[in-house]
């Protein structure tokens, strides 16, 4: 840091520190700080930040996070506003698979009795409680299930109407949508009675729960703020007070979040270090290196974290980030607001010099140049409050969560003192009107720049990595997934994409893991991990590696003479022959496979030897406890059977793939990879190009045949339903070919049901007109704030608005009140036009 930065950085430390001391916090980020170096002395990888304490220079310092707040504009008022006196918050993310280690942590330091996970309830809605009641009294499961799918597939759909039906304000219930479930329930006494115990427990809590990720931590024994239990099967204490009365009683929440990427990014770094005796220093890492950014904007942007979505890497693509910065923006941007509202499309044009930029204010640039213009972050907000209107940061943080609410009195109180501001600083005051208007306007789309910022640093790690580590990065990647067959075909396509080959694992050279090397010619390559081959348990490949660190095996007879054959028996034995792993020895898989009888009598005999050998004199001999192998060399199996055990045995082919001498016939058509089925929303049509590999023929209740095609694609295999008209096709057809399948996707809370609307050869498909529809991006809640004393007036006119502007962001309603503010989930889903029109009207 050069020395003319440092006093700014002692003010911003002093100021920091001052009101954290004053709000009564020190000893919250202290223990925050404490369990973070815990990790980190532990070798457990931490994140570099994550909400608003990515804002804090103190937590910057402290190491509690990774990213200099002070380059990004990053606010501490965002984090702890000394006008608005509340609760910190500071959620710590760590690897996944040792996250539980931090929490024993935890309890050890502060006492069993003093710190305490967070308990949620299940409740009892309405699919679920038509099971539980059945369940109870014993109605058969058939009946039960075809009961409970006569319950819509909504998003918070209740069993009976709320409200009185013929009213303005009734919202229907299942009952009033599906006229076949009042038919059931009309003319079935057994649905009936399930029925009428179920309008009287839907609602309730069903069990209890932990909280994923909330720990409370007490200066006291918990019992003396709440109530405790302790779950079956579980060590850890729970309260009986759920999150939001935890504050109440004195206690504060510390969230300690897995992420699957910090062990990816350290699993890859390690792998580095291994191959190339190189320590990567994430401290000495610019963030603005170019080829980095090549990758980011190629749009092949598979395992990068928050940016591998088919959605992301269009936007990449378009956008073409070429700092930081911009990679901050990405992940701010992409979201229904600023999508459905032109701010991305703005911001990719100005960017591009395509549109021109323009300020209201000079001053103005400071604060929007690393967004061109455009106002994406609540940060920026607060900066332009304070610089145009002349408030404190506190105070501007307050004047951001009121332009979120959207209170029209509150607001016109706000923007009257925000020009009368502007103007005591000879700025225009109608130009300042403006400008606050058009805040208001963007206020609700901003996202928090410091939670942005400090995801961005992770996704800029897993790019460099991509970048200048391919082989170990996509190894730590593989590895990451190896239980997920899907995504680990996904990432195969990818490697093989960046010219990296996949040795089959081999007894020779695996580890548990997959890791970098390279082929015998010299290519770059990635070894497959014998910890993904099914049957074979960590003790079996521990014991293969140990024997091979003593010296390298030399042969079949080797292997079996120097490993632990208690833990090597029959059954990793075929394991490893399917997955190639003996491929090394010299041997087909056939002769290996056909022959194991005689490898395992051989591997007995060796522990039988190896007993005898104990305490003996002779004992540390070798020769005592060698034996050969002698087995017949036969030909090897057909490609396609080989294939078929590679399967088995890894749930997917290295060597090749049945549709490889297809792929040419495939090229350019327009097809969905079953991969891809989770970005694919509810009521979407795809077409599917694979092999059929099994056809189970059933008939319905009415007697209609249908059929159960087991569909094999480049990727994985499917389960499409076939009706009778498409089944009688299907069977006239040739299936030894790869064929094309138009199919219907149909999502509920519980399955995927895939259902053929037509079949095709691959000539048909691109003439056919298919409606994809993608999965929308995840966004957050519309909250409406109204007065209890006009909600009566009020509500009547809102629910007719929501009715009416109906989309994918919920809306909650918070009524103010004299003694406390009363928060309502309404079940209403709207659209982002929902707010600006209940301000143009309903506010006024």
């Amino acid at each position: 840091m050069p020395k003319e930065d440092h006093p700014k950085y002692w003010d911003r430390l002093n100021s920091e520190i001052k009101i954290i001391n004053s709000m009564k916090f020190p000893g919250y980020m202290l223990i925050v700080w404490d369990f973070i170096k815990e990790a980190k002395n532990r070798g457990i990888p931490v994140g570099p930040g994550r909400g608003s304490a990515a804002g804090s220079l103190v937590a910057y310092a402290l190491e509690i996070t990774d990213i200099d707040p002070m380059p990004y504009n990053l606010l501490f008022e965002r984090f702890l506003n000394p006008e608005r006196v509340s609760m910190p918050d500071i959620d710590v993310d760590f690897c996944q698979n040792r996250r539980a280690e931090i929490i024993n942590y935890v309890i050890e330091k502060y006492g069993r009795f003093n710190v305490a996970q967070v308990i949620t309830f299940g409740k009892m809605l309405a699919k679920g409680v038509i099971r539980d009641v059945a369940r109870v009294l014993g109605v058969p499961y058939a009946r039960a299930d075809a009961m409970a799918k006569l319950i819509p597939d909504e998003l918070g759909i209740t069993l009976n109407g709320r409200g009185k039906e013929g009213e303005k304000d009734f919202k229907p219930g299942a009952f009033q949508k599906e006229p076949k479930l009042r038919e059931l329930i009309e003319s079935n006494q057994e649905a009936k009675r399930v029925w009428k115990f179920a309008l009287a427990l839907e609602g309730l809590n069903r069990n209890a729960g932990m909280h994923a990720a909330g720990v409370v931590i007490s200066n006291e024994e918990l019992w003396n703020k709440t109530p405790l239990y302790k779950p079956s099967n579980e060590e850890h204490l729970v309260t009986q007070y759920s999150l939001k009365f935890l504050e109440d009683v004195g206690l504060i929440k510390f969230d300690f979040l897995g992420l699957k990427t910090l062990t990816v990014i350290d699993d890859a770094v390690k792998l580095v270090e291994q191959r190339f005796n190189k320590k990567i220093d994430w401290a000495e890492v610019s963030l603005e290196e170019p080829k980095v950014y090549e990758t980011i904007q190629s749009g092949y942007t598979s395992g990068l974290f928050q940016i591998e979505s088919s959605g992301m890497q269009q936007l990449n693509a378009k956008l073409k980030p070429t700092n930081f910065e911009d990679v901050i923006a990405v992940l701010a941007l992409y979201r229904p607001g600023p999508m459905e509202s032109g701010m991305l499309n703005d911001f990719i044009e100005r960017k591009h010099g395509r549109a021109e930029i323009e300020y209201l204010f000079p001053e103005l640039e400071t604060i929007l140049k690393p967004t061109y213009g455009v106002i994406v972050y609540q940060e920026q907000v607060m900066q332009i409050v304070q610089t145009i209107g002349g408030f404190s940061l506190g105070a501007a943080d307050i004047v951001r969560r009121a332009m979120g609410k959207k209170i029209k009195e509150e607001l016109d109180e706000l923007k009257s003192q925000f020009v009368k501001g502007a103007m005591e600083k000879s700025l225009d005051g109608k130009k300042a009107g403006e400008l606050f208007d058009l805040i208001v306007k963007f206020a609700g789309y901003g996202f928090n720049k410091s939670h942005s910022a400090a995801y961005a640093l992770i996704t800029y790690q897993t790019a460099w990595l991509k970048t200048f580590y391919p082989q170990e990065f996509m190894a730590a990647l593989l590895t990451s997934e190896q239980y997920n067959t899907d995504k680990v075909v996904k990432y195969i396509d990818e490697v093989k994409r960046l010219g990296i080959e996949l040795l089959p694992p081999s007894v020779l050279h695996s580890s548990i893991e997959f890791r970098g090397g390279k082929t015998e010619d010299g290519k770059d390559a990635i070894i497959f991990g014998l910890g993904a081959v099914k049957g074979v348990g960590h003790g079996a490949i521990r014991s293969i590696i140990e024997a091979r660190e003593e010296k390298p095996f030399e042969s079949l007879s080797d292997f079996i003479s120097r490993v632990d054959t208690q833990r090597v028996n029959k059954k990793v034995l075929e394991a490893l022959i399917k997955s190639g792993s003996f491929d090394c020895f010299g041997y087909s898989r056939r002769a290996l496979f056909d022959q194991v009888e005689i490898i395992v009598d051989i591997a007995h005999k060796v522990a039988q030897a190896k007993k005898m050998a104990t305490n003996s004199l002779f004992g540390e001999n070798a020769e005592m406890t060698f034996m050969e192998v002698e087995i017949d060399s036969l030909k090897e199996y057909e490609l396609k059977h080989l294939l078929t055990l590679e399967k088995e045995s890894i749930g997917f082919y290295i060597s090749g793939h049945p549709l490889d001498d297809f792929k040419s016939q495939m090229e350019g058509l327009n097809y969905t990879l079953s991969s891809e089925f989770d970005e694919l929303d509810d009521g979407s049509e795809a077409v599917v190009v694979g092999k059929v590999e099994e056809i189970t023929t059933r008939f319905s209740r009415r007697g209609n045949r249908f059929g159960i095609v087991d569909l094999m694609d480049l990727h994985g295999n499917l389960e499409v339903t076939v009706f009778e008209k498409d089944l009688e096709r299907l069977e006239g057809m040739s299936i030894e070919e790869p064929l094309a399948f138009k199919v219907a996707i149909n999502k509920d809370d519980q399955f995927v049901r895939i259902r053929t609307l037509k079949i095709m050869s691959l000539e048909e498909v691109n003439g056919e007109k298919i409606n994809t529809l993608k999965r929308k991006v995840e966004s957050k809640p519309i909250e409406i704030t109204i007065s209890h004393s006009n909600q009566t007036e009020i509500l009547e006119s809102l629910y007719a608005l929501a009715k009416n502007h109906q989309g994918d962001r919920e809306l909650i309603l918070r009524i103010n009140s004299k003694l406390q503010d009363i928060v309502l989930k309404t079940n209403f889903y709207v659209s982002n036009s929902f707010a600006q029109t209940y301000e143009n009207s309903l506010a006024k």
